[in-house]
């Protein structure tokens, strides 16, 4: 379904991202792992069309993505969770979800969306009048990952979705991408959470200084001893 190929991206004359590879298949959940600084965060903006590539090829469902806007990238199927959520504090939390109808379909399918979303998250629609700025930093993300499913997409590109959340609500938000994956949406997930984000894949990348210096099955990375003392602060 989506296929980075040789990527490189770059801010001014500092390249952020090398060279860097990765898939992800029809209904296939992947996870990006690696440090704060690593390029995580460029890796899924490039791919959602908001940085744009210096060099590489960026395809979804055999569509060449890499010199489109972000707005059609969008169209085409693929949503993003941004890190850090970026919501407008001053809407409403339906205000803020109805943002993500904007394409034609979307608005079509808008009450079956808010359903969705509302049995997901049911506190949001006890609050749904209510300013997105005062909900917990937990209630935001919900917020942020049903604004992204309101444009009902294929592939879902979650950035950091457990940063900054108490331990039980990031359970609940992986218990929803866990959901959705098997609910039949791709998932690309990076995430420095290491341990939780190979809990959910089927497969995984490790990106450290903007390569990718490693890929297989979680249960193959876990293996690796160097990945173990890095990540996991095991021996």
């Amino acid at each position: 379904m989506l296929e980075v190929e040789r990527l490189q991206v770059a801010y001014g004359d500092a390249i952020a991202l090398w060279d860097v590879s990765l898939t992800v298949g029809e209904q296939e959940l992947v996870s990006v792992v690696g440090p704060n600084g690593s390029g995580k965060t460029t890796l899924v903006n490039a791919i959602a069309g908001l940085l744009p590539a210096r060099e590489g090829r960026l395809r979804f469902a055999g569509e060449d993505l890499t010199r489109l806007p972000a707005h059609t990238i969008s169209s085409r199927g693929i949503a993003i969770v941004p890190e850090g959520r970026r919501l407008f504090g001053g809407m409403t939390v339906e205000e803020n979800l109805e943002i993500g109808c904007y394409t034609p379909a979307a608005r079509v399918a808008r009450d079956a969306s808010l359903e969705r979303v509302y049995g997901m998250f049911p506190v949001l629609q006890a609050r749904r009048r209510q300013a997105a700025g005062t909900l917990s930093g937990g209630e935001q993300q919900m917020v942020a990952i049903g604004r992204a499913l309101m444009v009902r997409p294929r592939l879902l590109l979650l950035d950091e979705p457990s940063l900054g959340l108490a331990p039980a609500v990031v359970d609940r938000v992986f218990e929803v991408v866990d959901a959705l994956h098997r609910a039949g949406t791709a998932v690309l997930l990076v995430e420095q959470n290491v341990g939780r984000a190979l809990a959910v894949a089927s497969r995984a990348y490790v990106l450290a200084e903007g390569r990718i210096t490693s890929s297989g099955a979680p249960t193959t990375l876990l293996a690796e001893p160097e990945l173990r003392r890095t990540y996991l602060g095991a021996e």
